[in-house]
């Protein structure tokens, strides 16, 4: 029997403004940081200890792993970072606040973009300066793979691969797990692991900071979920 746990970041800066972040590197406001350490209570807490973690590339996600980890006592946990566990992009959307963009698109079609399993943003021009062909975080991997925006199915389809090369393996070693990533990545994993529909999965949302456990069998069958 193995653990697993998703933590999605604690409160950013962004969201705190009402901001589509995406990709873009924020860090964690200062609710923020204390739901990241309150996080890590709860696990220290629940006599949870990890053998292995993974992040994103993105701040955010970093920093709430690692106060995660200092407060249950096991910052020394071995990590991966990944760009596979990044955020959803936004596309063109990013840096822009989610009541202008209603007022200028429409809240139905903002909906749309948001809320769609496989509807896509307006993308980002691969010009502009916020395009993460800039950041040398991704400059090792092929630009056709940098995404200019992306909804929930794309965002499922770079995650998956990591998640079959990487993280099932350990878990069907019998490791425990935690993975501090974003809203849209864990929701990805969330579908997949828990088989849920594309129509169902819309409605399924993640808090920010709130350790979700799932205790699994040598299969991966979920054998009991439970939020912190």
């Amino acid at each position: 029997m193995a653990k697993l746990v998703f933590i999605r970041h604690g409160q950013s800066e962004w969201n705190l403004k009402n901001l589509f972040t995406g990709w873009v590197d924020v860090n964690l406001s200062e609710q923020g940081v204390e739901e990241a350490k309150a996080a890590g209570r709860k696990l220290k807490e629940a006599g949870i200890e990890f053998d292995q973690a993974y992040t994103s590339v993105l701040t955010r996600a970093i920093k709430t792993l690692h106060f995660a980890l200092e407060e249950s006592g096991q910052l020394w946990v071995p990590e991966t970072k990944t760009w596979r566990l990044n955020e959803r992009h936004y596309g063109a959307l990013q840096g822009k606040n989610k009541a202008d963009a209603a007022a200028k698109y429409g809240d139905e079609q903002v909906h749309i973009w948001r809320r769609s399993y496989d509807v896509l943003p307006p993308l980002l021009d691969a010009n502009d300066e916020g395009s993460a062909l800039n950041d040398r975080r991704y400059a090792d991997l092929d630009p056709r793979t940098v995404p200019a925006g992306e909804n929930l199915k794309v965002t499922l389809e770079r995650v998956i691969p990591f998640w079959q090369d990487e993280i099932a393996p350990k878990l069907r070693e019998g490791k425990n797990v935690i993975i501090a990533a974003h809203g849209n990545s864990l929701r990805a994993l969330t579908k997949y692991i828990e088989n849920i529909s594309d129509e169902d999965i819309m409605n399924v949302e993640m808090a920010t900071g709130q350790p979700v456990v799932y205790d699994l069998d040598e299969n991966l069958n979920i054998v009991n979920k439970e939020k912190l």
